[in-house]
């Protein structure tokens, strides 16, 4: 009788997992087996052999009551497995712009760029309608852009659009102004009767960027 055939563990569960941790931060594993459907001990197994590979890593969290729970989160190395919109090269064309015209060569550059990510979004996003819907809109548009965006509502009842990744952030590090640029396109295509603004940010050490969105009583800022 022929042995049975010991199958490795499924890249999707494992994909799945990378995912949820980028989204939703430090978990433990029976949080994750719920998300995913599957036994705590399946995502255990999952989590060591990612933990051999350096992409994750655990500690120890005191909880009010029961036993204290080993959360897992996310490495550095793991951003090898999410977009970084060719970091290296970006950061290299930035770098030739600055020296070949200087800061207000690489301005106009970005003036651009807004200008055109603004034509591009308007043909997506509602200019009227449920400000959830058309904020829904501009999330669909960064999320295929590789930001892994949600909308969420925050404790005050204001939307949250959510980035879980930034694939430009190497190249936002070297050009600070690619990180304005992007919240004056979220204004722009919101409209002067909402209030965006910039909630947390990975550039300043957050795990994610997030933008508070209500409706405004005077011109947004």
């Amino acid at each position: 009788m022929p042995k049975p055939v010991k199958r490795g563990p499924d890249p999707r569960t494992r994909r799945r997992l990378l995912e949820l941790l980028k989204m939703d931060g430090p978990r433990d594993a029976t949080a994750l087996a719920r998300r995913l459907g599957v036994t705590p001990m399946a995502v255990r197994q999952h989590l060591y052999a990612l933990e051999a590979e350096t992409l994750v890593e655990s500690e120890t969290a005191r909880r009010p009551l029961g036993r204290p729970a080993r959360l897992w989160r996310l490495t550095r190395a793991a951003d090898a497995y999410f977009p970084n919109a060719h970091a290296d090269l970006t950061v290299s064309l930035i770098d030739s712009v600055r020296a070949a015209f200087g800061e207000p060569g690489l301005d106009r550059l970005i003036t651009i760029r807004t200008r055109r990510q603004v034509e591009a979004y308007r043909a997506e996003v509602p200019r009227t309608g449920p400000l959830r819907r058309r904020v829904e809109a501009l999330a669909r548009i960064r999320a295929r852009e590789g930001y892994l965006a949600e909308v969420r509502t925050d404790e005050d009842g204001a939307l949250l659009l959510i980035e879980n990744h930034c694939p430009i952030c190497v190249a936002a590090a070297s050009c600070t102004n690619l990180c304005s640029g992007e919240l004056a396109v979220f204004r722009e295509i919101l409209g002067p009767s909402v209030r965006i603004e910039r909630a947390e940010h990975i550039l300043a050490g957050a795990r994610r960027c997030a933008y508070r969105v209500a409706r405004a009583a005077g011109p947004a800022r």
